[in-house]
This record gives structure tokens, C-alpha cells and sequence, in this order.
């Protein structure tokens, strides 16, 4: 058992510890700089390892005494069939781990090309969602607004998106119980979503939004879980990504910023530099959400 911390920031308790196999889940999903520094770790490791065993046994023709850096070298040299010929193994001890480490070079070169390969193929999405969730009027109804773009500028094929709100509840019986609630959606799903897609929830009696305010949702600590999957069109992958919106997250009383605009041509002109920006909007009558500041 293990003590683990999850990416949502959970700590997780008496969790199986991880198994080897679970490590090539971990390569796939860290950052390529840690993967390469991984691999070169790696590496070095056993070279270093190797070394010791060839300054320990001796039997490197040319090879200096004690010399940890020429061991190294050879040890490389091995690893990496260079051979170059200045120093060679001599004596039954220095074959032995020069044998070995050929065979230890030989699976750990297909384990990481395979590694790589499987990395490299892996598809990801470039999914960017606006920094906040907006509560504003949409046809004079309150309306949860999130917007979602596509950085790559290609298009997501049959995008489809969820939608659910976390919240925190007190039950009768003096437990606590985090119920996660689906919320409807005015679409949620696009044929082909490019570079902007403003996905809607109207706060009517049937939502669960109903009747809260700011306040109220700060105590139930609620959370809005986004969930997007689709098809690139380019490499016909699946791509998946998630955006969670805690209290702090969810604006009151607003709108996103338009994107789309015309010039003096007609022509329609999208400006992402917008993406994340929100604009305050008047309360509507019998929804409380505040009034926006005087002069926004």
C-alpha cells in the first residue's frame, strides 16, 4: 500500500503500490523533456554501472589503473558498438560483463525505441478552454457559458462534450457526500469544432445551478467538470481533453468577450486575442447574481 497525490491534488491512501507495467503509463504521460532525461538517465546509469564492474575486475587492455573515466568510456563505447579499438576487454572476467552488457545494450536500445515510437504516435489534443466559466443572460435566461477552441487550427470531428457540477452535501444522516450532477446542455455535440465553440447550459428550474448564488456556491464547494473527446482530422486520432472550473473560477454576472467580428469588407474576422476575455452584463430580474461595477 501507498500514499499517492493525484492529479486533481488528491491524496489517495492505502493505494496499491504502482507495478513495473504502470511505468509505461507514466513515460507516456510526463512531458518530453523528462521522458529524454529519463532515457538519458537511464543511460548513464548503466554505463556507470558497467564501469564499476570493469574498474572492480579489471581486464580493459589500455585502460588506465583505477581510472573510473576510462571504464566509463569503454563501458559506452560497448553499449553503443563503437568500438574503436584503443581499448578492448582481455581475460575471462572482462568478456563476461562485456557479454552481458552487449545483452543488456540490446533490450534496453528495442525498450526505449519502443518507448519513443509509442510516445511519438500517441495523439494529444491542443484543447484550449476559457480561464473562467461565465454565468450570464442568454435570451434573458441565466445561462452557464464555457468556451472551448481548438489551438491547432485544424478541425475536432464529431466533438462531443460533457458537462457536470460537483458539489459538496450534507446528508441526513451527518456524512458528507460529493455528488457529481450531468448538466444539460443546449448542444453538445459539433460536427467539426475549429477555433471557438461557446457550450451552454440554461439555468432553468430543472438545473441544479437553480437558485444558487455566489455565496452558496462557494460553501457547497461546487466544481464544473468539462470533458471534451472528438476525432483529429488529421491524424484520424482520438483526442480527449478536461478543464475543472472550481468556485473561484466561475464568474457572476458575465459574458465572454465576442471573438467574431466583420470588417469593413463584410469579411468575418476572429480574433483569439479575446478568447479569455469576459465582459460584465446586467442581473436579471429574480437571478442573484451581482449588479457589474459602475463604468465596466
Amino acid at each position: 500500500m501507498a500514499e499517492t497525490i493525484t492529479p486533481q491534488g488528491v491524496t489517495v491512501i492505502g493505494a496499491p503500490r504502482q507495478r513495473l507495467r504502470d511505468v509505461y503509463y507514466q513515460f507516456l504521460r510526463v512531458s518530453w523533456w523528462w521522458a529524454i532525461g529519463w532515457i538519458v538517465a537511464t543511460y548513464l546509469t548503466l554505463n556507470a554501472v558497467f564501469a564499476l564492474g570493469y574498474l572492480c575486475l579489471g581486464g580493459v587492455t589500455n585502460a588506465r589503473a583505477r581510472s573510473f573515466w576510462d571504464a566509463f568510456c569503454f563501458s559506452v563505447q560497448t553499449m553503443g558498438t563503437i568500438g574503436y579499438g584503443s581499448m578492448y576487454p582481455t581475460g575471462v572476467a572482462a568478456n563476461v560483463i562485456m557479454i552481458t552488457e552487449s545483452v543488456v545494450s540490446l533490450l534496453v536500445t528495442a525498450l526505449a525505441t519502443g518507448l519513443v515510437f509509442a510516445k511519438f504516435s500517441r495523439s494529444s489534443a491542443r484543447v484550449a478552454f476559457s480561464q473562467h466559466a461565465v454565468i450570464g443572460p442568454m435570451d434573458d435566461v441565466p445561462t452557464l457559458m464555457i468556451r472551448v477552441g481548438n489551438e491547432r487550427g485544424n478541425a475536432i470531428l464529431e466533438a462531443t462534450i460533457r458537462v457536470a457540477m460537483m458539489r459538496t452535501e450534507h446528508l441526513k444522516e451527518g456524512s458528507i457526500f460529493y455528488r457529481m450532477i450531468d448538466l444539460k446542455l443546449t448542444r453538445d455535440r459539433s460536427p467539426a469544432m475549429a477555433r471557438s465553440w461557446t457550450v451552454l447550459h440554461p439555468i432553468d428550474a430543472a438545473s441544479p445551478l437553480f437558485g444558487h448564488t455566489p455565496e452558496s456556491a462557494a460553501k457547497e464547494e461546487v466544481e464544473i467538470l468539462v470533458n471534451l473527446v472528438g476525432t483529429d482530422d488529421t491524424s484520424l486520432q482520438p483526442v480527449h481533453a478536461r478543464r475543472t472550473y472550481v468556485d473561484k473560477e466561475i464568474l457572476w454576472g458575465a459574458r465572454h468577450a465576442d471573438v467574431l467580428s466583420e470588417d469593413g469588407a463584410g469579411n468575418l474576422v476572429l480574433d483569439v486575442r479575446e478568447f479569455h476575455h469576459v465582459k460584465p452584463t446586467l442581473p436579471i430580474d429574480g437571478f442573484p447574481y451581482p449588479r457589474p461595477p459602475k463604468g465596466s
